[in-house]
Parts: structure tokens; sequence; C-alpha cells
């Protein structure tokens, strides 16, 4: 694993996990930006993603964790970006996958379906699994417009 900076953001769903993802991340040596939110009270989790997927896609972090309910509302808000590949991920296989065929750089969490434990499992997997490249290469190639 040749992470060194992860960002990091959720909304009020995601932030039962947060903090406790951002311990496990420091505890493997990793630098965590935290872009929020801090609290339970209910926020729009665009204000969240923008910041991270900004960072990722700038190299300003190495890859990028997002957490709401369904994980869907992160995933779909980060893959604007241009330079981003969100992937929501529920498994540990899906994460590995995520990142060996699709190279993505953001796990995207869906903190009411998963447990912690689940959780952290599913982001150290992203972490651990690299991209494989070959055919899949070429299949990524294509994913950005006007290609």
């Amino acid at each position: 694993m040749n992470v060194k900076t992860i960002s990091i953001g959720c909304d009020h769903a995601g932030f039962p996990y947060k903090d406790a993802i951002k311990v496990m991340l420091t505890t493997m040596g990793i630098e965590v930006k935290d872009y929020g939110t801090y609290s339970l009270d209910s926020v729009d989790y665009p204000d969240f993603v923008h910041p991270v997927a900004n960072d990722v896609e700038n190299a300003q972090a190495d890859l990028g964790v997002l957490l709401c309910g369904s994980g869907n509302g992160v995933a779909i808000t980060a893959n604007k970006h241009q330079g981003i590949r969100a992937a929501l991920c529920w498994i540990e296989e899906i994460a590995a996958l995520a990142r060996q065929h699709n190279n993505a750089n953001i796990v995207c969490l869906p903190v009411r379906y998963t447990t912690l434990e689940q959780a952290e499992v599913i982001v150290k997997t992203f972490l651990n699994a690299e991209f494989e490249g070959g055919r899949h290469a070429q299949r990524v190639d294509k994913i950005p417009l006007g290609c």
C-alpha cells in the first residue's frame, strides 16, 4: 500500500462511522484530511463531497472515503468530477474489484447497510487493492467524456 493521504467526508448519516475510520487510517500511518460533517445535525452531502473529490482530483490526496446513509448520494456527487471514479462498496469483494478493475479512487460507504466492522474491512480492502491495468486500463481510459 502506497497511500499517504486520504480525504474523508460524510453527511449526518455517515457521521457515526467517520471518526472510527479516521482513527483506523491514522493508526495505519495515513494522514487524514477531514472535511466533515462533525455532528448528527442534518446537512447536505454535496457540501462535504466536493472538497474530498477536489482533493483526489487535484492530487492533494491519494484516495478518498465518503460516507452517507445509502452511499448513493455521495457516489453520484463525487462522480460529477471529471477525474473521479467513486465506487459504492458494501462488501469487501466489491471494494477490491473497484480498485483492481475500475481504478476507483474514492470508496463510498452505505452506513445504514453495513456495520462499522464491515465498513473498516471495506476501507482496508480498498486501500490494499491495486489497479491491475491491462485490459481494464483501456476500459477505464474510455470513461471520461469526449474520448
